[in-house]
């Protein structure tokens, strides 16, 4: 049973918030925040790169990091605060780097977090939406017949419609894609980044609503 579910599954890679692009240019260091308001850290963040354009989501952990290594500059902030050894710092809800950043044109890494995003944590077989933890990932094409881990091939599944497919196609399985798996496009990016910040305001401006 346990191999069915895991069958399919990629290993996330360790990250704060959406990081995946050439733009996160410094690594995670802890940052002192106020016990009473732990989850603040993980709260998203709009990045923009020097030209205002939104290239990422991350998270206020490493947002702060950026700034603190003068890296990146906020454009918005919340009312909320947190401390470092020596100061307090507003919550930023957009920041923008400072340099120039080339961001390929696919700039995610292939991974089960991403491509639950990329399904918005829906089945792609029922049509239901699911929590992280009750999804897996299927190969369309199942590796027993050379199907790839890539874009193209991977799915998000519920285990429900993973073990009723097991090593078959969707067609032998009686099931049916709700739509053709695709790679990470600027597209699909600011989707995302629209449904992560649709509460808010401030990012409205910087993602073309």
């Amino acid at each position: 049973m346990d191999s069915h579910r895991h069958k399919a599954g990629l290993r996330p890679r360790p990250a704060i918030g959406l990081s995946g692009t050439s733009a996160d240019p410094a690594s995670t260091q802890p940052l002192n925040a106020p016990a009473s308001r732990p989850s603040v850290m993980q709260a998203p963040v709009l990045v923009l790169n020097a030209t205002f354009e939104p290239i990422n989501v991350t998270a206020v952990r490493r947002a702060l990091i950026l700034m603190l290594k003068g890296v990146a500059q906020a454009e918005e902030t919340n009312h909320s605060e947190v401390h470092s050894t020596s100061k307090a710092i507003q919550v930023p809800s957009v920041i923008r780097l400072l340099t120039y950043r080339h961001i390929p044109q696919q700039s995610r890494a292939l991974s089960r977090k991403n491509i639950l995003l990329r399904d918005r944590n829906t089945c792609q077989f029922c049509g239901f939406a699911f929590a992280a933890s009750e999804l897996t990932l299927d190969h369309v094409l199942p590796r027993s017949r050379g199907g790839r881990s890539s874009w193209e091939n991977l799915v998000a599944s519920c285990y429900q419609c993973n073990n009723r497919k097991g090593d078959r196609t969707p067609e032998e399985a009686g099931l049916k894609l709700q739509r053709r798996p695709r790679p990470f496009t600027l597209h699909t990016s600011r989707q995302l980044m629209r449904l992560i910040g649709h509460r808010d305001e401030k990012w409205r401006k910087y993602l073309f609503y």
